[in-house]
């Protein structure tokens, strides 16, 4: 079996075969940090820290870099708003970032390089595209000269006149041609800048990538990715000016994830439906949060509203309380089970299938589904009367694995909400009706240990906690 990547260049999966043997070199655009990231903004975090734990699973050698563009348009006009030093701001929503990001269960990049350390790297990038006729100088700005790189608009697959039509030179501008775009800004009174041979100024938002690319991870690497609101133009033209610069492709396979709506409707800013992670993390288990994105594929749209993420959750706590019950019968098996080949085989063939839908362009919404599917079965063995410590063990060592790859905690040391209790107690109350009394004493002694007492009345089950 090989992983198959959708590649938005060619508009096809196509099998992974990474420029060296075991090794991925992989970089994701990082966020613009001028506010709280919102949960449009977590998809490419969770999607890619998802396709980074699988490519590391089946083996590779992943070094892993994201950005911080922690100079912009958007920062300066929020620093001035705010009163707020350019550097500072950015550093206070960089942490924010992570805090944000870490609750999620995502792991950091290997190297998170900022526009401001990279400075000296992008001016040599722009000198040397203007000693070889790509870039040319005007006004104290710097702009890429579009019609001169000949594969412009591939990543879109448009052609350049194409492209061209609706293409403004807007007031104050210098451009040779509409669809050229600015590698370097001068600076305008008051705002940050640096030095450069074209005047004090700052890199446009294009050239940043490029830079980090070619300096961390080399001229050509194995996978590009990012939200799809960058296909056009920030990686078509990350493209055009790290090709013309380095006579080689940039990347592989380039990845983009889809939109989020809200309610079924386009997500943001202007129409105040946006919703800020941080803010949805204070009321919802953000692992419910990551488990609701991964069930749809990372390039589909998705659909928030707060029933499907409530969904989301119930079956998230569905699975946890299997590996509950898991490890409680592991503690109180008799080990007089006789059937385990069929049930090691059975356990077997869901890890397979899990690897056979993620390795089909990392499909994690038919993932999530066996995983599923594997806890039923796992309910299922859990209602035999004889059970072994090798099966039960081997269910939780699967299930468990699969969560890793997916960034899935399912194992929680923390105190059961009154809904998981209110749960459990109706999932003994079933077992019950079914007469299956073990698996009905088992609940309740699993809810014993975590300090639950139940009280069995003609009115219903009461509990209370351990005082």
């Amino acid at each position: 079996m090989s992983i198959h990547i959708y590649n938005t260049l060619t508009r096809q999966k196509e099998p992974f075969k990474p420029i060296e043997e075991g090794k991925v070199r992989m970089y994701v655009c990082g966020p613009t940090v001028y506010n709280y990231i919102h949960i449009g903004n977590a998809r490419p975090p969770i999607v890619f820290d998802t396709v980074r734990r699988y490519l590391e699973y089946r083996g590779y050698d992943v070094h892993f870099i994201s950005n911080f563009t922690d100079v912009d348009d958007k920062i300066i006009k929020a620093a001035k708003e705010l009163g707020e030093d350019v550097s500072s701001l950015a550093e206070r929503f960089i942490e924010a970032y992570h805090k944000d990001t870490s609750e999620l269960n995502i792991r950091k990049a290997d190297l998170h390089p900022r526009v401001t350390e990279t400075m000296d790297d992008i001016i040599l990038f722009i000198e040397t595209l203007i000693d070889k006729g790509y870039a040319y100088e005007a006004g104290g700005d710097v702009y890429f000269r579009t019609k001169k790189y000949k594969d412009y608009g591939k990543l879109s697959q448009q052609s350049i006149d194409e492209l061209r039509v609706g293409a403004r030179i807007q007031v104050g501008e210098h451009k040779e041609d509409p669809l050229d775009f600015v590698l370097w800004k001068a600076a305008k009174e008051g705002e940050i800048y640096w030095e450069s041979p074209w005047g004090n100024g700052r890199p446009g938002w294009h050239i940043e990538c490029s830079a980090m690319v070619k300096k961390y991870l080399g001229d050509t690497i194995d996978i590009h990715a990012g939200g799809q609101d960058l296909s056009f133009p920030h990686h078509e033209n990350e493209i055009a000016q790290s090709e013309a610069l380095n006579e080689k492709t940039m990347a592989n396979y380039w990845m983009h994830n889809g939109y989020i709506n809200i309610n079924n409707e386009k997500m943001s800013k202007s129409l105040g439906n946006f919703i800020l992670l941080h803010d949805l993390t204070k009321k919802v288990d953000p692992q419910a949060f990551r488990f609701f994105m991964l069930n749809v594929h990372y390039r589909h749209p998705i659909n928030f509203t707060e029933e499907l993420l409530e969904s989301a959750k119930t079956s998230l706590e569905r699975i946890r309380t299997t590996v509950e019950n898991l490890e409680h019968r592991i503690e109180h098996s008799a080990d007089l089970g006789t059937d385990n080949e069929r049930w090691l085989h059975k356990i077997e063939d869901y890890k397979q299938r899990f690897i056979k839908e993620m390795d089909d362009d990392f499909n994690t919404s038919n993932a999530i589904a066996t995983l599923f599917d594997l806890s039923k079965e796992a309910n299922v063995y859990l209602q035999e009367k004889n059970t072994t410590v090798e099966v039960l063990e081997r269910f939780v060592s699967v299930i468990e694995e699969i969560g890793e790859v997916l960034g899935l905690v399912l194992k929680t040391e923390k105190d059961l909400l009154d809904e998981d209790i209110e749960a459990l107690i109706e999932q003994r109350n079933q077992a019950r009706k079914a007469r299956n009394f073990q698996l009905a004493d088992e609940i309740r002694d699993n809810l014993v240990d975590q300090g639950i007492m139940l009280e069995d009345t003609p009115q219903g089950v009461r509990w209370k906690r351990k005082s």
